[in-house]
């Protein structure tokens, strides 16, 4: 070996690096944001979950009792209701993770030294954030009771502990706290939004590297009439898959579709071109397939983290929780699982299905726009 040839090499490397600024700039932010994303946003312990309150009672009691739970920071109170439609509205939205109801004979039953039963509705949508919220409420409600106990066996003198309050919890939409219930949904849509966007990142590249986009410059097809050429074939793919994903989570993970499936299909297809359009997107800009897995990854990765599929929004701070609703996974992970999950309507899922539409013509113009300016 020649120590000349080698630093020959090592010199034609670096020029080359030096010469794919995309590449290099991509090599060199990537751990930057990760880590930072990332540190923020992998946290699994749960705390101030948003909570609704429908206080029937409106006593000095029953606003200690609140208090209780507001001062543990395991829960913020957001809103409060008046009935129970109200609270399950603001469960099946997933506005609200818990809601506690206090009875109207609440401060009575104390004062009397009887028990005073509450209630406490979980989501157990996300058993990670439902398990926490079990277990604190409980606490709480029990800390709350022994300090009645012990305040009123000072004025007597004398007894026995007792605990007044009781809190009966109850899990919506999955009480057993089953895993599957809330991973595979979103891992339909992760596999969705990982497939369509790596089949479409290359479709462009793959026509440059071998010399077919000039024939294609020189046709009289405009650039949405290519787009949309070649967004469809991929689509009726995506869908297939989806078909079969959906398939393996229903007959062999047994998980059950609680809502209609009429309706997650169709809403399905509007993720489906979402993200198709990203990947076209990235086809426009990136030059080489190197280029196109490098700005995949650069996407996917932060998606898999910050969109909720592993690790619940509530957790996140609040300047990481507004990146995630950038990206287009957020949204569809709330439909499917809210489908699948807790069997709600369009009435609950129109607003995250309008920001994928949204998301859908942005992206899709802007892939146009941009293969426009390869024409010039």
């Amino acid at each position: 070996m020649r120590i000349r040839r080698i630093l020959s090499i090592i010199k034609k490397e670096f020029i080359q690096i030096k010469r794919d600024k995309p590449s290099l700039g991509i090599a060199i932010m990537m751990p930057l944001m990760m880590m930072f994303l990332f540190g923020y946003a992998v946290k699994v312990e749960v705390d101030h979950v948003p909570t609704a309150v429908w206080d029937e009672s409106q006593t000095l009691q029953s606003r200690e009792f609140i208090r209780s739970f507001q001062n543990s920071n395991y829960f913020d109170v957001v809103t409060y209701v008046s009935n129970r439609g109200e609270m399950q509205a603001l469960m099946d939205t997933g506005e609200v993770k818990a809601a506690l109801h206090i009875p109207p004979d609440f401060s009575r039953n104390i004062l009397k030294g009887e028990p005073a039963q509450t209630e406490m509705l979980v989501d157990g949508s996300d058993p990670t954030v439902a398990r926490t919220v079990f277990s604190s409420g409980v606490l709480i409600a029990e800390h709350f009771s022994r300090n009645i106990s012990l305040k009123t066996m000072l004025k007597r003198g004398s007894g026995t502990i007792t605990l007044p309050v009781e809190l009966k919890p109850r899990v919506e939409y999955n009480p057993s706290f089953k895993t599957e219930i809330f991973t595979i949904p979103g891992l339909i849509g992760l596999v969705m939004q990982n497939i369509t966007v790596m089949l479409t990142a290359f479709s462009l590249v793959r026509e440059r590297e071998r010399g077919t986009i000039e024939q294609l410059i020189v046709t009289p097809i405009k650039p949405a009439e290519l787009m949309i050429g070649k967004l469809i074939p991929y689509i009726f793919i995506a869908l297939i898959d989806f078909t079969l994903s959906l398939s393996i989570g229903m007959f062999w993970f047994h998980v059950p579709v609680k809502g209609s499936l009429a309706l997650l299909f169709p809403l399905a297809l509007v993720f489906i071109i979402v993200a198709l359009s990203i990947g076209i997107l990235i086809s426009t800009v990136a030059r080489t397939q190197l280029q196109a897995m490098q700005m995949t990854m650069l996407f996917l990765l932060p998606s898999i983290i910050l969109s909720g599929f592993i690790f619940p929004l509530d957790a996140m701070p609040e300047i990481v929780r507004l990146i995630s609703y950038m990206i287009p996974l957020t949204y569809f992970l709330r439909i499917i699982r809210g489908i699948v999950v807790k069997g709600v309507g369009f009435d609950i899922l129109y607003s995250d299905t309008l920001a994928l539409a949204f998301f859908g013509l942005v992206l899709f113009t802007l892939a146009i726009v941009r293969f426009r300016k390869k024409l010039e």
